[in-house]
């Protein structure tokens, strides 16, 4: 069985409170994107299940990987026989796409379709809460809007149709922890949805990754990106997640080959949503 595992962007990323078990109270909408890895699950050839793992560098042994904890998850609750897994890495890691969080929500899937084990949405949705924060997000792999620490999902109807997006990762890798430790918790003025609900060309200085303040700061390369994605044209720009990744979406057609060298050094994706 071959899956191709996508990436997300966060429109918006409000951080309300510190909570006492140390972890913070969220508030963000997250929309699939079509950047994808490529996964195949077989029967296994051998008596033990691998992994393997090609394309981009993953610094990760394979019993680490979330795809392997994925599976062991899946195993210890079913009773799977081996496999052999083959992951090509695609999406860049560390840039708050949820590369990895994909991936393992569609080893979840993969598996349960490949076994006919027959679990629905809400049992693979909890699986995936304990292997990360945004791990259940792709198990059902539609806009959703998030609380609490990430892992309460609500539906929510975003369609942005029509228009590209160019997501740039540039040569910078920004630790989650890094990222939370300079940030100051707020409850926002207006919430996401709210705005989520104005055309797209008002969203700009509305919808605010909170992230952005804590981080531009330390890598001015980051807010470089996406000044030079507004002055390319882009009706919407911001870093997605804790970075470092941003994105623009555009209203007209854009050429990948001249976003990319608008970009040099960097990771450049150009997709029509």
């Amino acid at each position: 069985m071959i899956v191709f595992p996508n990436a997300k962007i966060n429109l918006g990323l409000d951080i309300l409170r510190r909570r006492p078990d140390g972890y913070h109270d969220i508030e963000t909408a997250m929309l699939p994107v079509p950047w994808c890895d490529i996964l195949e699950i077989v029967p296994a050839a051998g008596p033990d299940t691998t992994l393997t793992v090609s394309g981009r560098k993953v610094d990760c042994p394979p019993e680490k990987n979330l795809v392997m904890k994925a599976y062991r998850a899946m195993q210890e609750r079913y009773g799977l026989p081996a496999v052999d897994i083959y992951l090509r890495k695609i999406i860049p890691d560390g840039a708050g796409l949820g590369g990895g969080s994909a991936d393992a929500a569609f080893t979840l899937t993969a598996l349960n379709s490949l076994f006919k084990i027959g679990a629905d949405e809400g049992e693979l949705e909890a699986i995936a809460a304990g292997l990360g924060a945004d791990c259940p997000l792709f198990v059902r792999n539609q806009p959703v809007f998030a609380t609490g620490t990430g892992t309460d999902l609500t539906s929510i109807d975003i369609n942005l149709s029509g228009l590209t997006i160019a997501i740039v990762k540039p040569p910078v890798s920004v630790p989650t922890a890094q990222a939370y430790s300079r940030v100051t918790p707020a409850e926002p003025a207006i919430h996401i949805p709210e705005i989520l609900s104005l055309p797209v060309g008002e969203w700009q200085g509305r919808l605010v990754n909170a992230f952005e303040a804590s981080v531009f700061p330390i890598h001015p390369m980051l807010a470089d990106v996406k000044q030079t994605l507004l002055d390319a044209g882009a009706s919407y720009a911001a870093m997605s997640g804790s970075g470092s990744a941003l994105f623009g979406l555009f209203e007209t057609d854009i050429l990948s080959e001249a976003m990319t060298r608008r970009f040099p050094g960097c990771t450049v994706f150009v997709a029509k949503l």
